[in-house]
């Protein structure tokens, strides 16, 4: 092994090259990530714009649209920018702060996809007492929490990576930084703090998997019992998106992170990364807003409002001020 360096930027291999067939896979990924941020600055204007939408349930959906928008944000940017200049150089500083925007998003959406279930386990097993079991101060803890968690796992991690001394071929077989890929370059003994990433992984990930699932277990078999047909229905809608969202970013998210150092392969590492980090932030508004009648009909509502607005006639005083040109124009 050469000495160390960490004074030279790191160079992103990338997930495209310059073929035919990848350029039609750049124009995909971009088309992705546009409806992505599209789709959840949607999501945040109609929870905001509507007062039906302003529950506890609905405000934590603004904060999963909020990190999915933010975690897009955070990767495809620069991939388009390298792809198209050429560059692929990224700083130690902007590596060390994709580290932490995607750990932060990533860990704090775990959580609070915990606490999503956590509502609809006392929305649907408790509804007598959901403003008392699901009251706002708690959900604005909850919400805080996970964002503490997942800015605490990393800022941890992205300087602890970035403390190492890295060999001169500092070639990152990625399109963005991953602690995990980026502890591969080190020219130290890494075994410490692998050993604490993985417990951090535990943590963030197999936590709120339980907490999820449990939840889960017990919502549906409250479902079980309904007897009426129309509230079991509806009951399994709302649970069935949730659930496709966490089998989507857990699945992927505990593919990359709690894998066997001896099983990694850098292909299937970006292919994964590219599913949870670009994939997945679209499909999470499509999944809630198509399955959900109250985000459908807000939408109705506010396309509804626009129109009518637009139609709305001018209103002309010319020289008589009192006069009114169209009733309920001032």
């Amino acid at each position: 092994m050469e000495s160390g360096n960490t004074s030279s930027d790191f160079i992103l291999l990338g997930l495209l090259g310059h073929s035919r067939a990848q350029q039609v896979l750049f124009g995909i990924v971009l088309t992705i990530a546009f409806m992505a941020l599209v789709g959840n600055a949607l999501m945040i204007l109609l929870i905001q714009w509507d007062l039906r939408l302003h529950t506890p349930m609905y405000f934590l959906l603004s904060q999963l649209s909020l990190m999915d928008a933010m975690l897009i944000s955070t990767t495809v940017p620069k991939m388009a920018a390298d792809y198209l200049t050429g560059s692929k150089s990224i700083s130690p500083a902007g590596c060390g702060f994709q580290v932490f925007f995607l750990l932060t998003l990533g860990g704090g959406e775990c959580f609070l996809l915990a606490a999503m279930s956590y509502d609809r386990y006392v929305a649907i097993c408790h509804p007598l007492r959901y403003p008392m079991l699901m009251s706002w101060p708690l959900c604005l803890r909850m919400t805080m929490g996970s964002w503490f968690l997942g800015a605490a796992d990393g800022l941890m991690q992205a300087v602890v990576a970035l403390s190492f001394p890295f060999c001169s071929r500092q070639e990152i077989d990625h399109f963005f930084c991953e602690a995990p890929t980026l502890v591969r370059l080190a020219c130290a003994d890494t075994s410490v703090f692998e050993n604490v990433m993985y417990f951090c992984c535990v943590l963030m990930l197999l936590v709120p998997f339980c907490l999820i699932l449990t939840s889960y277990s017990l919502t549906l078999a409250a479902v079980l019992h309904m007897r009426s047909p129309e509230a079991r229905k509806k009951a399994f809608a709302t649970c069935s998106s949730h659930v496709a969202v966490v089998g989507l970013f857990y699945g992927a998210a505990i593919f990359i992170y709690m894998r066997p150092k001896s099983y990694r392969s850098a292909h299937h590492d970006k292919v994964v990364s590219a599913f949870y980090s670009i994939l997945t932030p679209m499909l999470n508004p499509l999944i809630y807003s198509l399955r959900n009648s109250e985000v459908k009909g807000a939408l109705r509502k506010c396309v509804a409002s626009v129109n009518l607005k637009n139609q709305q006639p001018q209103c002309t005083q010319g020289d008589f001020p009192s006069f009114k040109l169209f009733p309920g124009c001032p």
